[in-house]
């Protein structure tokens, strides 16, 4: 038994966000803390690695009570974190983020970054990761950022991990060679505590599991002795009925037409069609181009060549407001970094992209946009007590849900959604997925890029598959198998 906690507790300004908090950990496993966005899965992880002080309850670590007061203390216990929210140095290298602070060193005192990039690079390699120490971190793409903030904390040879959202920005394959450092991990003796949101992962790769919600313990035992029905049932409270797809109408009017696009080497000669009442999915694994691909459609980057048509007319390139204005809206990979800002209102991030269509000579007029604001907040079911709290005290799926109520105001024929579920518990999950049926079967179409493969198998009515800038394939969603997904991807 290497970790024990048994009725944490903990309260910010009176308010409970962990009541009954309760684990068990063995050595050799990976243990899944599972539960939707406010469960209490941070806070108690927090509590575990000294991050938050707890009210009550008692943590053993190795038989032995413990109170940590800091994570400097949780690490000098063997115990190491990666948080969802990632923390690089962007102008240092990839080495100097991984052995920041404990950098090795020449007689004692000048840094031997020679030694450094070697130790790093052969870490990194050893791990199966595919990234360059000599790099700086600023130049890296998400994926391999999250890749090198999981390196950091494996290299502190810890015997307790704990990984809160690690997979948040990578796709599946960086996903199985994770899963294989887990696995190394493990058979030495060490154990892992995982927080996904991603049910297929848990299935895959956890040994036990652990249920919380509202803040309490509710079940726990062996992963194989369940199935994911009942595991969101535990999760979500009830039983959560999937969203099944509507068939979309035959010979519907072409809403989206891109001919031979291209952008530089993200992505080359790409044709593809959306019809009015479609969802059509793009499944790939990262570097294939998919995300480049919706943002060069939406303007955010002109392309090299091709030609995109939208609606009947063509759209102008590089140019997010002509996308706009013609009927586009754009839900983007990183709600935190570019599709929310986090310090304003709820109310000022619906109202973001729609303040013209509220304005009269130049003046918001302030009862149109407290009138679109409260309709978007009944229709989109976003939990919070006042629409002028900041957005970032919302759970990750309420957050995504003001990210689609501002699209939804500048009256869209086509949202394009690139990961539109990351993040988000499964229930939330379901409520999205119900939201883009609806919003094709009304006539418009949607655009949408997943890294999971059940998701876009369940959202799409064709699926796009990319492979190394190039469309590859397209196939009926109906026809689609996860194996055939990644085989083609892969």
């Amino acid at each position: 038994m290497l970790l024990r906690a048994e009725g944490v507790e903990k309260s910010f300004n009176g308010v409970p966000a962990l009541v009954d908090g309760r684990l068990t950990l063995k050595a050799g496993t990976v243990h899944a803390l599972c539960g939707g966005n406010g469960a209490g899965k941070s806070t108690f992880l927090n509590i575990t690695m000294g991050l938050l002080r707890r009210d009550g309850g008692i943590v053993e670590v190795d038989g032995e009570q413990v109170d940590f007061k800091s994570a400097a203390d949780a690490l000098r216990h063997g115990i190491a974190i990666i948080t969802q929210e990632l923390s690089p140095v962007p102008e240092m290298t990839v080495a100097e983020n991984l052995y920041l602070g404990r950098e090795p060193k020449r007689f004692g005192v000048l840094v031997n970054f020679s030694q450094m990039r070697r130790d790093a690079q052969a870490f990194l390699d050893d791990l199966g990761f595919d990234v360059d120490a000599t790099r700086k971190m600023g130049e890296l793409s998400l994926a391999q950022i999250q890749l090198v903030e999981i390196a950091k904390a494996l290299s502190y040879r810890a015997h307790i991990v704990i990984m809160d959202e690690p997979t948040s920005a990578i796709g599946e394959h960086e996903v199985h060679v994770l899963f294989n450092a887990l696995r190394k991990i493990t058979a030495r003796g060490s154990a892992i505590v995982y927080v996904s949101h991603k049910l297929t992962e848990i299935f895959e790769i956890a040994d036990e599991y652990t249920v919380f919600r509202d803040g309490r313990f509710i079940e726990t035992g062996n992963i194989k002795d369940i199935d994911r029905r009942h595991l969101v049932t535990q999760i979500v409270g009830r039983e959560v009925k999937l969203v099944e797809k509507g068939k979309p109408l035959e010979d519907a009017p072409i809403l989206l037409s891109v001919s031979n696009l291209a952008r530089g080497s993200h992505f080359r000669d790409i044709s593809l069609d959306v019809a009015s009442g479609e969802v059509v999915g793009i499944y790939g694994l990262l570097g294939s181009g998919r995300t480049e691909f919706l943002e060069t459609i939406f303007g955010l980057h002109s392309p090299t060549r091709g030609e995109i048509v939208f609606d009947g007319g063509k759209v102008r390139p590089g140019s997010p407001k002509d996308a706009i204005q013609r009927g586009m809206a754009m839900v983007t990979e990183d709600r935190k970094d570019s599709g929310l800002v986090l310090s304003a209102s709820i109310a000022h991030n619906i109202t973001l992209s729609s303040l013209a269509l509220m304005a009269i000579s130049g003046f918001i007029r302030g009862d149109k946009e407290r009138s679109a604001v409260q309709d978007m907040i009944v229709s989109q079911r976003i939990k919070s007590a006042s629409p002028d709290v900041a957005v970032e005290t919302l759970s990750g799926g309420n957050q995504q849900k003001v990210v689609l109520a501002r699209c939804l105001l500048t009256n869209p024929k086509l949202l394009i959604c690139d990961e539109p579920t990351r993040g988000i518990d499964e229930g939330s999950k379901q409520e999205i997925y119900a939201f883009l049926r609806d919003f094709a079967a009304k006539g418009n179409g949607v655009l949408v890029v997943s890294s999971e493969a059940p998701e876009i198998m369940q959202l799409s009515d064709r699926i796009a598959i990319f492979k190394q800038g190039q469309l590859l394939n397209i196939i009926d969603g109906a026809q689609a198998t996860q194996q055939t997904l990644m085989d083609m991807a892969s």
